[in-house]
Protein backbone atom coordinates (compact mmCIF):
# COMPACT_ATOMS: atom_id res chain seq x y z
CA UNK A 1 0.00 0.00 0.00
CA UNK A 2 1.24 2.88 -1.01
CA UNK A 3 1.93 6.15 1.32
CA UNK A 4 -0.91 8.23 -0.28
CA UNK A 5 -3.39 5.78 0.00
CA UNK A 6 -6.07 5.54 2.55
CA UNK A 7 -5.72 4.37 5.49
CA UNK A 8 -9.29 2.36 4.38
CA UNK A 9 -12.07 3.02 1.69
CA UNK A 10 -15.38 1.92 3.37
CA UNK A 11 -18.15 1.43 1.03
CA UNK A 12 -22.18 1.84 1.32
CA UNK A 13 -23.74 -1.26 -0.57
CA UNK A 14 -27.12 -0.51 -1.48
CA UNK A 15 -26.74 2.11 -4.97
CA UNK A 16 -22.98 2.13 -4.53
CA UNK A 17 -22.05 -1.28 -5.26
CA UNK A 18 -24.99 -2.84 -6.50
CA UNK A 19 -28.38 -1.33 -7.88
CA UNK A 20 -30.44 -2.96 -5.78
CA UNK A 21 -32.76 0.36 -5.43
CA UNK A 22 -35.27 -0.75 -7.99
CA UNK A 23 -35.43 -4.48 -5.97
CA UNK A 24 -36.40 -2.85 -2.88
CA UNK A 25 -39.03 -0.81 -4.40
CA UNK A 26 -40.32 -3.55 -6.11
CA UNK A 27 -40.50 -5.71 -3.11
CA UNK A 28 -41.93 -2.57 -1.03
CA UNK A 29 -44.99 -2.33 -3.69
CA UNK A 30 -45.58 -6.19 -3.52
CA UNK A 31 -46.11 -6.54 0.04
CA UNK A 32 -48.21 -2.93 0.41
CA UNK A 33 -50.23 -4.83 -2.23
CA UNK A 34 -50.71 -7.86 -0.86
CA UNK A 35 -52.86 -5.90 2.02
CA UNK A 36 -54.85 -3.90 -0.46
CA UNK A 37 -52.79 -0.34 -0.44
CA UNK A 38 -51.07 1.30 -3.11
CA UNK A 39 -47.49 1.89 -3.13
CA UNK A 40 -45.99 4.79 -4.72
CA UNK A 41 -42.76 6.10 -5.93
CA UNK A 42 -42.80 9.54 -4.42
CA UNK A 43 -42.89 7.02 -0.59
CA UNK A 44 -40.19 4.53 -2.41
CA UNK A 45 -37.53 7.92 -2.97
CA UNK A 46 -37.99 8.70 0.47
CA UNK A 47 -36.47 5.84 1.94
CA UNK A 48 -33.44 5.63 -0.56
CA UNK A 49 -30.41 5.40 2.04
CA UNK A 50 -33.01 4.85 5.36
CA UNK A 51 -32.32 2.48 7.98
CA UNK A 52 -35.04 -0.70 7.40
CA UNK A 53 -36.39 0.32 10.70
CA UNK A 54 -37.66 3.51 9.21
CA UNK A 55 -39.08 2.01 6.27
CA UNK A 56 -40.61 -0.55 8.25
CA UNK A 57 -42.71 2.65 10.00
CA UNK A 58 -43.34 4.06 6.53
CA UNK A 59 -45.00 0.62 5.05
CA UNK A 60 -47.21 -0.12 8.48
CA UNK A 61 -48.26 3.45 7.69
CA UNK A 62 -49.40 1.93 4.35
CA UNK A 63 -51.05 -0.28 5.80
CA UNK A 64 -48.53 -3.38 5.86
CA UNK A 65 -50.36 -5.18 9.33
CA UNK A 66 -46.91 -6.80 10.70
CA UNK A 67 -44.02 -6.55 12.60
CA UNK A 68 -41.12 -4.09 12.08
CA UNK A 69 -38.48 -6.55 12.17
CA UNK A 70 -40.74 -9.23 10.44
CA UNK A 71 -41.15 -6.59 7.43
CA UNK A 72 -37.80 -6.08 7.20
CA UNK A 73 -36.83 -9.75 7.06
CA UNK A 74 -38.98 -10.46 4.27
CA UNK A 75 -37.88 -7.42 2.32
CA UNK A 76 -34.84 -8.44 2.51
CA UNK A 77 -35.33 -11.79 1.42
CA UNK A 78 -37.10 -10.90 -1.33
CA UNK A 79 -34.19 -8.17 -2.80
CA UNK A 80 -31.61 -11.34 -2.13
CA UNK A 81 -33.62 -13.40 -4.59
CA UNK A 82 -33.69 -10.92 -6.97
CA UNK A 83 -30.00 -10.79 -6.09
CA UNK A 84 -29.64 -14.27 -6.54
CA UNK A 85 -31.32 -14.18 -10.24
CA UNK A 86 -28.88 -10.78 -11.48
CA UNK A 87 -26.24 -8.99 -9.43
CA UNK A 88 -26.51 -5.44 -10.76
CA UNK A 89 -23.39 -4.24 -10.43
CA UNK A 90 -23.53 -0.10 -10.50
CA UNK A 91 -20.76 0.80 -13.34
CA UNK A 92 -17.08 0.68 -11.67
CA UNK A 93 -17.59 -0.59 -8.42
CA UNK A 94 -16.44 -3.81 -9.22
CA UNK A 95 -13.38 -2.85 -11.07
CA UNK A 96 -12.93 -0.42 -8.12
CA UNK A 97 -12.79 -2.72 -5.55
CA UNK A 98 -10.76 -5.62 -7.41
CA UNK A 99 -7.90 -2.60 -7.63
CA UNK A 100 -8.10 -1.12 -4.08
CA UNK A 101 -7.80 -5.09 -3.33
CA UNK A 102 -4.74 -5.76 -5.25
CA UNK A 103 -3.38 -2.58 -3.87
CA UNK A 104 -4.29 -4.43 -0.63
CA UNK A 105 -6.21 -1.29 1.16
CA UNK A 106 -8.27 -2.54 4.08
CA UNK A 107 -12.04 -1.97 3.12
CA UNK A 108 -15.36 -2.04 4.80
CA UNK A 109 -18.81 -2.35 3.86
CA UNK A 110 -21.06 0.24 5.73
CA UNK A 111 -24.88 -0.57 5.04
CA UNK A 112 -28.00 -0.29 6.74
CA UNK A 113 -29.49 -3.54 5.04
CA UNK A 114 -29.35 -6.06 7.38
CA UNK A 115 -25.84 -8.51 8.20
CA UNK A 116 -27.23 -11.37 5.75
CA UNK A 117 -28.43 -9.57 3.30
CA UNK A 118 -24.71 -7.62 3.22
CA UNK A 119 -23.00 -10.69 3.47
CA UNK A 120 -24.81 -12.22 0.42
CA UNK A 121 -24.24 -9.33 -2.27
CA UNK A 122 -20.41 -9.41 -0.22
CA UNK A 123 -20.49 -13.19 -1.46
CA UNK A 124 -20.85 -11.97 -5.33
CA UNK A 125 -18.07 -10.25 -5.35
CA UNK A 126 -15.40 -12.76 -6.62
CA UNK A 127 -12.72 -12.28 -3.68
CA UNK A 128 -12.97 -11.46 0.29
CA UNK A 129 -12.77 -7.71 -0.22
CA UNK A 130 -14.11 -6.47 3.31
CA UNK A 131 -12.10 -6.57 6.45
CA UNK A 132 -15.43 -6.02 8.38
CA UNK A 133 -18.76 -6.03 7.47
CA UNK A 134 -20.92 -2.97 9.67
CA UNK A 135 -24.48 -3.70 9.12
CA UNK A 136 -28.08 -2.43 10.09
CA UNK A 137 -27.91 -5.36 12.74
CA UNK A 138 -24.66 -4.13 14.93
CA UNK A 139 -25.64 -0.39 15.25
CA UNK A 140 -28.08 1.70 17.76
CA UNK A 141 -28.18 4.74 15.52
CA UNK A 142 -28.93 4.04 11.32
CA UNK A 143 -27.60 6.49 9.06
CA UNK A 144 -27.68 9.52 9.38
CA UNK A 145 -26.02 9.00 12.30
CA UNK A 146 -22.10 8.67 12.14
CA UNK A 147 -21.81 5.59 14.38
CA UNK A 148 -21.82 2.65 11.47
CA UNK A 149 -18.62 4.78 9.64
CA UNK A 150 -17.43 5.41 13.08
CA UNK A 151 -17.84 1.85 14.33
CA UNK A 152 -16.42 0.81 11.03
CA UNK A 153 -13.04 2.73 11.25
CA UNK A 154 -12.57 1.24 15.37
CA UNK A 155 -13.25 -2.14 13.73
CA UNK A 156 -10.37 -1.53 10.92
CA UNK A 157 -8.61 0.05 13.58
CA UNK A 158 -7.61 3.36 11.31
CA UNK A 159 -8.46 6.95 12.27
CA UNK A 160 -11.58 8.09 10.53
CA UNK A 161 -10.07 10.98 9.06
CA UNK A 162 -7.60 9.19 6.92
CA UNK A 163 -10.55 7.10 5.55
CA UNK A 164 -13.06 7.32 2.12
CA UNK A 165 -15.90 6.70 2.14
CA UNK A 166 -18.16 6.24 -1.16
CA UNK A 167 -21.94 6.97 -0.79
CA UNK A 168 -24.59 7.66 -3.13
CA UNK A 169 -27.36 8.84 -0.91
CA UNK A 170 -27.75 12.02 0.81
CA UNK A 171 -28.52 9.88 3.94
CA UNK A 172 -25.85 8.20 3.93
CA UNK A 173 -23.40 11.24 2.71
CA UNK A 174 -24.83 13.00 6.13
CA UNK A 175 -23.85 9.92 7.82
CA UNK A 176 -20.16 9.53 6.52
CA UNK A 177 -19.33 13.38 6.93
CA UNK A 178 -20.59 13.66 10.49
CA UNK A 179 -18.05 10.58 11.02
CA UNK A 180 -15.02 12.57 10.14
CA UNK A 181 -14.04 10.79 6.79
CA UNK A 182 -13.31 12.58 3.13
CA UNK A 183 -16.36 11.39 1.22
CA UNK A 184 -16.84 10.46 -2.38
CA UNK A 185 -20.60 11.26 -3.27
CA UNK A 186 -21.56 9.09 -6.65
CA UNK A 187 -24.83 10.35 -7.90
CA UNK A 188 -27.64 7.86 -8.81
CA UNK A 189 -31.40 8.27 -8.18
CA UNK A 190 -30.72 11.26 -5.55
CA UNK A 191 -28.94 13.99 -6.91
CA UNK A 192 -26.09 15.19 -4.09
CA UNK A 193 -24.93 18.86 -5.37
CA UNK A 194 -25.72 20.13 -1.92
CA UNK A 195 -25.32 16.86 0.10
CA UNK A 196 -22.11 18.25 1.65
CA UNK A 197 -20.04 15.39 0.24
CA UNK A 198 -16.31 16.73 -0.65
CA UNK A 199 -16.43 15.20 -4.09
CA UNK A 200 -19.14 14.52 -6.10
CA UNK A 201 -18.60 12.08 -9.07
CA UNK A 202 -21.29 11.12 -11.76
CA UNK A 203 -19.51 7.56 -11.74
CA UNK A 204 -17.20 4.97 -10.34
CA UNK A 205 -16.17 4.13 -13.91
CA UNK A 206 -12.70 4.86 -14.81
CA UNK A 207 -12.41 5.85 -11.34
CA UNK A 208 -8.78 4.63 -9.60
CA UNK A 209 -7.30 4.15 -5.87
CA UNK A 210 -5.52 7.18 -7.08
CA UNK A 211 -8.32 9.09 -7.79
CA UNK A 212 -9.64 8.09 -3.62
CA UNK A 213 -5.76 9.19 -2.38
CA UNK A 214 -6.25 12.56 -4.40
CA UNK A 215 -9.68 13.13 -2.93
CA UNK A 216 -8.53 12.72 0.06
CA UNK A 217 -5.26 14.69 -0.16
CA UNK A 218 -7.37 17.62 -1.31
CA UNK A 219 -9.57 17.61 1.63
CA UNK A 220 -6.73 17.18 4.36
CA UNK A 221 -4.58 20.25 2.61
Amino acid sequence: MTSSSPAAVLWDMDGTIVDTEPYWMLAQEKLVASYGGTWTHEAAMTLVGSGLDRSARILQEFGVDMPADDIIQLLSTRVMEQISEHVPWRPGALELLTALHERGVPMALVTMSIDRMARHVSEQIPFAAFDTIVSADVVVESKPHPEAYLTAASELGVDIRDCVAIEDSVTGVTSAVASGATVIGVQHLLNLDDSGADQIWDTLAGRTPDDLAAALAEVRA
